[in-house]
């Protein structure tokens, strides 16, 4: 089974900012979020923990499970460029991204969803056909698109309503 965890709260996600890759760790609630994931999945053995490299998704991993997560920089949150930490509200949106022409350094969602089909395609090579139990964990975009991988592209694009609330998951099963 695929366990797809969105990471814990941070001070930003509490002031409603986007929150790419200057983003923050865990804040207080964040981490209680973790801990409270701990206990929900204290019966599953993990036989592999992916996570992103920003330190709030590593650190809702590791505490989620006890183990070492493994970096994989595919499952790294999509690139707002400019627009990081600007409050959600005031951002220029193209879409469910910010606006590329208004905002430098946007990352184009169609490298966004290739870098995470990629990922997923390789652990279904390397485990589909496994019986394991695998954390990903990794930030609303992230999880949004993993859950697309196995859902589908939904037909406006938006990946996102495939995203977990921090803290929470998704499980999924390779066909």
């Amino acid at each position: 089974m695929i366990y797809v965890v969105r990471h814990g709260q941070t001070d930003l996600n509490k002031e409603g900012r986007l929150q790419g890759r200057h983003g923050l760790q865990l804040n207080e609630h964040g981490m209680a979020q973790a801990k409270s994931l701990r206990e929900s999945l204290n019966d599953i053995k993990f036989d592999k923990v992916y996570s992103s490299p920003q330190e709030r998704a590593i650190q809702t991993s590791e505490i989620a499970t006890g183990m070492k997560a493994i970096i994989d920089n595919r499952l790294d949150v999509f690139d707002l460029g400019e627009a990081d930490t600007l409050k959600r509200g005031e951002v220029k949106m193209a879409g469910v991204v910010p606006d590329s022409s208004v905002y430098r350094g946007v990352e184009d969602i169609n490298t966004f969803i290739k870098r995470i089909f990629e990922f997923m395609n390789q652990l279904k090579d390397e485990y589909g056909t496994k019986n394991v139990n695998i954390l990903l964990s990794g930030h609303r975009c992230t999880t949004g698109c993993i859950g697309s991988y196995f859902e589908g592209i939904p037909k406006d694009g938006n990946v996102l309503r495939y995203s977990s609330d921090n803290g929470q998951y998704k499980i999924y099963k390779f066909h």
